[in-house]
């Protein structure tokens, strides 16, 4: 597993930062306020061989592939997104509102389950996927509004030295609150570009992409192999140009905030 630098902050909550990411900081007068901004592209539904893995793992940019544990290709998308230089995330499969449990695959978490499973199970998957450096939701608009449930999950994730990104599967979710609580940084989602399988919606998605990156600083989007993967990849590729002159490609470990110490030194999280 990556090696990773652990920043105390002044609060008693804690940061990972991937070992040797921190450099100082440009003076503001030399970036321009493109490279100011920053856009995170998270593909979500790795490891079971899915339209447009290759041409999604390709794309021209750096990526935060999402890998679902212990299906067919979860070890091989993980080695082959790793090598690649992109981040490895675990995609969790959770339980949500509506749908049929056996979508989600091996190793759900469900809310039924006790502490003690769910633990068990969060380990496991971690442990599934190689390269992992932090951790998502598939599916679980249930799960992540249930306290319980997201108390273990961040706290497995805070002893592993993983961050964890809240898809906002759920307007209900409660990972911010328990997040604090638990004394993990996390971050979330601000556009799903492909809930809607068509090239045409992923354009719609794109150009939200840009507003939000015309009034924030950063911006991080989900997109999926799978049905719509090909689809995706396409428009992502073809969009690509235009949004670098708006914003920096990154990881999403790259828009983790700053602890205290560091941030008053002017050092930036690269």
């Amino acid at each position: 597993m990556r090696r990773f630098v652990l920043c105390a902050v002044i609060c008693g909550c804690f940061a990972f930062f991937p070992a040797g990411t921190l450099t100082a900081k440009a003076p503001e007068s030399v970036q321009s306020p493109a490279l100011q901004r920053q856009i995170a592209v998270v593909i979500d539904d790795f490891g079971n061989g899915m339209k447009g893995t290759e041409q999604m793992l390709n794309l021209p940019i750096p990526l935060t592939v999402a890998v679902m544990p212990f299906l067919p290709t979860t070890k091989k998308d993980a080695e082959a997104a790793h090598r690649l230089g992109h981040d490895v995330i675990v995609h969790l499969p959770m339980e949500p509102v509506k749908g049929q449990r056996s979508w989600l695959g091996p190793g759900a978490i469900t809310t039924d389950l006790t502490d003690e499973e769910i633990r068990r199970r969060v380990e496991a998957a971690i442990a599934d996927v190689p390269y992992a450096v932090g951790m998502n939701n598939h599916m679980g608009s249930k799960a992540t509004a249930d306290k319980r449930v997201m108390r273990i999950v961040l706290q497995v994730c805070k002893e592993k030295g993983l961050i964890f990104l809240d898809s906002r599967t759920s307007y209900r979710t409660v990972v911010p609150a328990v997040a604090k609580e638990v004394g993990i940084t996390t971050l979330h989602n601000d556009v799903f570009l492909d809930d809607v399988y068509t090239r045409h919606h992923v354009m719609k998605q794109i150009a939200e992409v840009k507003k939000r990156l015309a009034a924030n600083e950063s911006c991080i989007v989900i997109g999926h192999v799978g049905p719509s993967g090909l689809s995706t990849s396409d428009a992502l590729r073809a969009a690509i140009p235009e949004l670098k002159g708006k914003a920096a490609f990154v990881p999403i470990t790259r828009l983790l905030p700053l602890p205290e110490p560091f941030a008053a030194q002017g050092l930036h999280n690269r």
